[in-house]
Protein backbone atom coordinates (compact mmCIF):
# COMPACT_ATOMS: atom_id res chain seq x y z
CA UNK A 1 0.00 0.00 0.00
CA UNK A 2 1.10 3.39 -0.88
CA UNK A 3 1.53 6.06 1.84
CA UNK A 4 -1.70 7.88 -0.16
CA UNK A 5 -3.60 4.96 0.36
CA UNK A 6 -3.20 5.03 3.89
CA UNK A 7 -3.11 8.73 4.96
CA UNK A 8 -6.51 9.44 6.50
CA UNK A 9 -9.07 11.78 5.16
CA UNK A 10 -7.68 14.34 8.32
CA UNK A 11 -4.04 14.16 7.12
CA UNK A 12 -5.08 14.35 3.32
CA UNK A 13 -7.02 17.43 4.45
CA UNK A 14 -4.47 18.81 6.52
CA UNK A 15 -2.03 18.73 3.82
CA UNK A 16 -3.75 20.37 1.32
CA UNK A 17 -4.25 23.37 3.53
CA UNK A 18 -0.78 23.76 4.34
CA UNK A 19 -0.32 23.51 0.73
CA UNK A 20 -3.00 25.97 0.27
CA UNK A 21 -0.90 28.41 2.61
CA UNK A 22 2.29 27.83 0.78
CA UNK A 23 0.65 29.27 -2.03
CA UNK A 24 -1.50 32.35 -0.62
CA UNK A 25 1.67 33.61 1.07
CA UNK A 26 2.98 33.50 -2.64
CA UNK A 27 -0.05 34.87 -3.86
CA UNK A 28 -0.21 37.56 -1.05
CA UNK A 29 3.51 38.45 -2.05
CA UNK A 30 2.77 39.07 -5.58
CA UNK A 31 -0.13 40.97 -4.92
CA UNK A 32 2.51 43.31 -2.39
CA UNK A 33 4.78 43.78 -5.21
CA UNK A 34 2.10 45.01 -7.67
CA UNK A 35 -0.16 47.20 -6.25
CA UNK A 36 -1.48 45.32 -3.08
CA UNK A 37 -4.21 43.48 -5.07
CA UNK A 38 -4.58 40.78 -7.23
CA UNK A 39 -7.54 39.46 -9.22
CA UNK A 40 -7.55 36.10 -11.39
CA UNK A 41 -8.54 32.49 -12.43
CA UNK A 42 -7.84 29.07 -10.74
CA UNK A 43 -7.79 26.42 -14.47
CA UNK A 44 -7.31 23.50 -14.84
CA UNK A 45 -4.08 22.49 -16.10
CA UNK A 46 -4.62 18.42 -16.40
CA UNK A 47 -5.91 16.11 -14.37
CA UNK A 48 -2.53 16.36 -11.99
CA UNK A 49 -2.70 20.62 -11.63
CA UNK A 50 -3.88 23.93 -11.82
CA UNK A 51 -2.98 27.30 -12.80
CA UNK A 52 -3.64 30.27 -10.78
CA UNK A 53 -2.95 32.93 -12.93
CA UNK A 54 -2.82 36.51 -10.95
CA UNK A 55 -3.19 40.17 -12.51
CA UNK A 56 -1.83 42.65 -9.90
CA UNK A 57 -2.83 46.50 -9.26
CA UNK A 58 -0.30 47.70 -11.96
CA UNK A 59 -1.13 45.27 -14.60
CA UNK A 60 1.69 42.67 -14.09
CA UNK A 61 1.05 39.05 -14.23
CA UNK A 62 2.05 36.19 -12.59
CA UNK A 63 1.01 32.49 -11.91
CA UNK A 64 1.36 29.75 -9.86
CA UNK A 65 0.57 26.12 -9.63
CA UNK A 66 -1.80 24.05 -7.41
CA UNK A 67 -2.05 20.34 -7.14
CA UNK A 68 -5.85 20.28 -7.36
CA UNK A 69 -8.04 22.91 -8.16
CA UNK A 70 -9.31 22.74 -4.15
CA UNK A 71 -6.14 23.60 -3.40
CA UNK A 72 -5.82 26.39 -5.90
CA UNK A 73 -9.35 28.13 -4.96
CA UNK A 74 -8.26 27.74 -1.15
CA UNK A 75 -5.16 29.49 -1.73
CA UNK A 76 -6.82 32.03 -3.67
CA UNK A 77 -9.48 32.54 -0.54
CA UNK A 78 -6.62 32.85 1.71
CA UNK A 79 -4.82 35.47 0.05
CA UNK A 80 -8.05 37.84 -0.05
CA UNK A 81 -7.93 37.14 -4.09
CA UNK A 82 -10.78 38.08 -5.79
CA UNK A 83 -11.32 35.54 -8.80
CA UNK A 84 -12.94 36.00 -11.91
CA UNK A 85 -14.51 32.87 -14.15
CA UNK A 86 -12.24 33.30 -16.96
CA UNK A 87 -9.26 35.06 -18.38
CA UNK A 88 -11.03 37.37 -20.60
CA UNK A 89 -12.53 40.63 -20.74
CA UNK A 90 -11.97 43.21 -18.48
CA UNK A 91 -9.47 40.86 -16.82
CA UNK A 92 -7.23 40.42 -19.74
CA UNK A 93 -7.29 44.09 -20.87
CA UNK A 94 -5.51 45.02 -17.38
CA UNK A 95 -2.62 42.87 -18.10
CA UNK A 96 0.69 44.77 -19.42
CA UNK A 97 3.01 43.20 -21.21
CA UNK A 98 6.71 44.17 -21.56
CA UNK A 99 9.25 43.82 -24.35
CA UNK A 100 10.29 40.09 -22.96
CA UNK A 101 6.49 39.23 -23.88
CA UNK A 102 6.62 40.80 -27.00
CA UNK A 103 9.99 39.26 -28.21
CA UNK A 104 8.93 35.91 -26.69
CA UNK A 105 5.48 36.02 -28.64
CA UNK A 106 7.27 36.94 -32.03
CA UNK A 107 9.93 34.19 -31.30
CA UNK A 108 7.11 31.80 -31.25
CA UNK A 109 5.22 32.78 -34.31
CA UNK A 110 8.66 33.01 -36.58
CA UNK A 111 9.74 29.97 -35.04
CA UNK A 112 12.14 30.43 -32.97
Amino acid sequence: MSSAETATPAATDARAERRAKRIAKNISSFAKQHGGTAEGVVEYVGRTATRIVMVGADGAWGDQVAPTYAVGQRAAELAGMKLHASFEGELALRVKTGAYEWKRMAGIQLGG
